[in-house]
């Protein structure tokens, strides 16, 4: 794999408007209406939330990311896809590259709830 050119610089108060927080992935379920898309409930500490993935084509069984933490971005609009809706989105790394996807996780656990940057 060869690194995708940098993005245009942005402002540093570009990246104080992303909320990224951390999140156990509780369940892992199928989206009936998608062949991609896994249904997530993920723990934020003080609430849960449904993320919506497309994990299904990526991994031989999505539910094997159940009990880990890894990293969501949280204050996106609700997005309907496939007749459900999603209420962020998980962080992965190497979908925009082409590369299997993997999970953003934090080095050691960490409190649900608690923001990237």
């Amino acid at each position: 794999m060869s690194p995708a050119p940098l993005k245009p610089e942005i402002a540093v108060a570009d990246v104080e408007r992303i909320d990224v927080r951390v999140g156990t992935i509780v369940t892992v379920e199928d989206v009936p209406k998608s062949s991609k898309l896994a249904r997530l409930t993920v723990d934020f500490g003080d609430h849960r939330r449904t993320i919506l993935a497309g994990i299904r084509k990526e991994r031989a069984n999505p539910r094997e990311i159940e009990g880990r933490q890894a990293l969501f971005l949280v204050n996106l609009p609700p997005r309907r896809m496939a007749g459900e809706v999603s209420e962020g989105m998980l962080f992965d790394i190497g979908f925009a590259d082409g590369v299997t996807p993997v999970l953003a996780v934090p080095e050691q656990p960490v409190p649900n709830g608690t923001r990237a940057g």
